[in-house]
């Protein structure tokens, strides 16, 4: 199934983004649209953030944009005529450089470059003998360097390592807006200023042996610890891409062809469908495929969180990325490149990543407007104690300490650090979730209907049991030999049980299917009947035995399970068939369904089956797995109604399916889960994909979910906290410059490490990828 994906992997994700246009402002919402994604460099906060997405959205064409600091990207959604070249420029008119990133281009960067630490050293080597004397001054060291040499050790802090914050708020100006760098240039200038100023009067009045109290090492120090603060921000923001560079690691460069009798190596851009590649042990597999020669097995654990082998024989489908056994494998390609399932999956994470949780959007809010009330704090608390104080040295320092300490980078990394994180381990154990919005909702969920078939059983028919009258062995026989030739599902379910239990078929001629009864054919000389009861009755078969039978029948068919008499012409000569016995059908709860469903209920999830079997089937199947509220013979029109009242009755409801008749429910609900065994459309309609069909992993998605939203929420708290504390103790003086922009670098620092805690986190089974 895993390769039928290969339809629908070029358009998941315009397909997920087009459908939250409705909301956004689009001039032809019947025009082509297209999606975009630029690497956007130089955004240093929330403030950034803001800028960046309104820039972009004042160009025509343009009808959603979203802005993500934690992996700087921007993703666009515009009518087909606007060119990227556009949107590069109107970015670079705000400030900042762009550049298009490619889909599946492997040489693309995952995020920003990690800056050089050169700078940071420098900076702490020339500031160093700044601080040396007020470290020392609790010894009683009075000792001072002269201010000449403060001058001349923080100017090239201020100006020279710091150039990059003049810049950066000089860009900020011309466009009439405020950002963090425009802040730490603002403080730190005022300190220098005020340094320099004092300086000068000590060489005008050098008669006078008083020194005054310089500040060059509170602007140097506040330079140096943001430049160290960025530089440990832009190492742990690179550790948040390390799923999405997992999973392009398990792309092989190169794989091993066979054309024309002929092996030869070849890049991977030269395969091409129905190529012959050839897997040798311990290699990865290059491209997905069908198996057509070779037996072994394959480690998919980094694809599907699956933590056994699988076993892998001709005729099995195989996904590029997973690595091989001890067999030697012979894979036919049908599909490369873009078309992969391994593409897919990480297109839908780097989606996901790239995406803007609805909290997100309150935060950017707030964060357009945090920069200019700092500035007007700030001029507050230098008018107030210049003016009623009369010490305006006081009044720069703690108008500088609150400009400092109100930097909103931490604002701007809470969310998308948490989300990066998450999404990133989540795809780890085989959960792929589609955007941002499925992440945060996931949470809140507090009823998840599931379809029966496929979803909590196996969905292929199993013989389940065999009923002779007489030798069991030889009835099982005689149904095999009749379906030996068969594909009906029933049919395969036969031989399994045949070949399983070692049962030699006997030979059948004259076979034929007649169609909605049966299957007859001549075995040893006698005709020979499998097919319903009905047909039995037609032939005129003898009742006496079918009535002994007839009970088990009956309680079999209460428990949903499908029912196959089998009979022989009489050895008697006479015109009737005599009943040999009856085989019973039924498909199997999946492992582990009743512990998953138990899991739901212990974290307070209610749950319910909707299903378009029989009462009987779906009575039996919620029985075994613990769910008590069921609803058969639902039609896939029902099953959205009933999501839809559901949702109704102010319920957060999720949708667990599979198949193409659950499409229309996953859609309405508030989250849809899709097992990654069903089909593509089920897959398109769900905010969530399963890579294998367990549904242990439902839970695990709500775990997940939840644990993210817990980091977005200490992140927030903490990112708020430095500000609602902060700002208040600099205004009153009671904050050093020094210490306000060591408080802000271990904000930003504090908020990403902690959302990098999702890294350790483990399906509740404890199962290791």
């Amino acid at each position: 199934m895993l390769l039928d994906l290969t339809t629908m992997a070029r358009s998941i994700l315009a397909s997920s983004s087009i459908a939250a246009l409705a909301t956004m402002s689009n001039p032809n919402p019947l025009a082509p649209q297209q999606e975009i994604n630029l690497a956007i460099a130089g955004m240093s906060c929330a403030s950034c953030v803001g800028r960046v997405e309104k820039t972009l959205a004042k160009v025509a064409g343009v009808s959603q944009v979203s802005v993500n600091l934690a992996s700087e990207k921007a993703t666009i959604i515009a009518t087909a005529t606007v060119p990227a070249a556009t949107l590069i420029a109107a970015v670079e008119r705000a400030g900042y450089a762009a550049q298009e990133l490619i889909a599946n281009d492997d040489t693309a960067p995952l995020a920003s470059s990690l800056p050089s630490g050169r700078p940071v050293a420098l900076a702490a080597l020339l500031t160093i003998p700044l601080l040396l004397p007020m470290l020392l001054a609790p010894l009683g060291n009075r000792w001072q360097l002269p201010g000449i040499w403060q001058l001349l050790l923080a100017t090239p802090v201020q100006f020279w390592l710091g150039a990059r914050f003049y810049a950066a708020s000089w860009r900020a100006l011309k466009a009439r807006s405020g950002t963090m760098d425009l802040l730490v240039a603002l403080g730190t200038s005022a300190a220098y200023g005020l340094s320099l100023y004092q300086l000068l009067r000590q060489q005008q009045h050098a008669s006078t042996h008083a020194q005054p109290h310089f500040y060059f090492e509170a602007a140097a120090t506040v330079i140096t610890l943001v430049l160290l603060g960025k530089w440990l921000e832009a190492r742990a923001k690179r550790q948040t891409a390390d799923a999405i560079g997992a999973l392009r690691a398990l792309r092989p460069e190169r794989a091993l062809v066979r054309r024309d009798g002929i092996e030869r190596e070849l890049a991977l851009a030269a395969i091409q469908r129905g190529d012959l590649v050839l897997v040798r042990p311990g290699e990865r597999v290059a491209v997905d495929g069908v198996v057509r020669e070779g037996h072994s097995q394959l480690d998919e654990s980094l694809l599907t969180g699956e933590s056994l082998p699988v076993p892998k024989q001709p005729g099995d489908q195989v996904t590029g990325g997973a690595i091989n056994g001890a067999g030697l494998l012979l894979v036919e390609t049908r599909a490369i490149g873009a078309e992969t399932v391994l593409a897919r999956i990480i297109r839908m994470v780097e989606h996901a990543q790239a995406a803007k949780a609805p909290i997100q959007r309150l935060v950017d809010q707030v964060s357009t407007i945090f920069v200019p009330v700092v500035l007007v704090l700030a001029a507050l608390t230098l008018l107030g104690w210049g003016l009623i104080g009369g010490d305006w040295q006081a009044a720069t320092l703690n108008a500088v300490a609150v400009l400092v300490i109100s930097c909103p980078c931490a604002l701007g990394l809470a969310t998308p650090t948490a989300i990066m994180a998450g999404t990133g381990v989540a795809a780890r154990y085989g959960i792929l979730i589609k955007d941002a919005t499925a992440l945060e909702t996931a949470h809140r969920i507090r009823m998840i209907a599931f379809d029966k078939t496929g979803t909590l059983t196996v969905g292929k028919p199993v013989l389940l049991a065999c009923h002779a009258i007489g030798d069991e062995h030889f009835l099982l026989s005689l149904a095999a030999a009749l379906q030996a030739n068969s594909e009906h599902p029933l049919a395969h379910a036969v031989l399994d049980a045949a070949r399983q239990r070692g049962i030699d078929i006997v030979n059948a001629s004259d076979s034929k299917a007649v169609p909605g009864y049966g299957t007859q054919a001549r075995i040893q000389g006698r005709q020979t009947y499998l097919g319903s009861a009905r047909w039995m009755q037609q032939l005129g078969l003898a009742q006496t035995p079918y009535a002994a039978l007839a009970s088990i029948a009956a309680q079999c068919e209460q428990q949903g399970q499908s029912i196959s008499w089998l009979a022989q012409d009489s050895t008697d000569g006479s015109q009737g068939i005599r009943l040999l016995g009856l085989l019973t059908f039924g498909d199997t709860i999946k492992p582990g369904a009743t512990e998953a469903i138990a899991r739901l209920h212990e974290m307070h999830i209610h749950t319910l089956m909707l299903s378009g079997d029989n009462s009987g089937a779906v009575r039996h199947v919620a029985t075994q797995v613990g769910i008590e509220d069921y609803r058969a013979n639902v039609l896939p029109a029902d099953k959205a109604q009933v999501i839809a009242a559901l949702r109704a009755d102010k319920h957060i409801v999720a949708m667990v399916g599979d198949g193409i008749n659950d499409a229309p429910a996953l859609a309405a609900a508030d989250v849809g889960i899709a097992m990654s065994n069903g089909t593509d459309v089920a897959m398109q309609a769900a905010g969530i994909t399963l890579m294998r069909g367990d549904p242990a992993l439902v839970a695990a998605a709500i775990d997940i979910s939840r644990r993210t939203y817990g980091k977005i929420r200490q992140n927030l708290f903490w990112a708020l906290i430095y500000n609602i504390i902060g700002i208040p103790l600099a205004a009153f003086g009671l904050l050093n410059p020094m210490i306000a922009g060591a408080a802000m670098a271990l904000s930003s620092v504090s908020v990403v490490s902690n959302a990098l805690l999702l890294k350790r986190w483990q399906p509740m089974h404890g199962e290791k990828p």
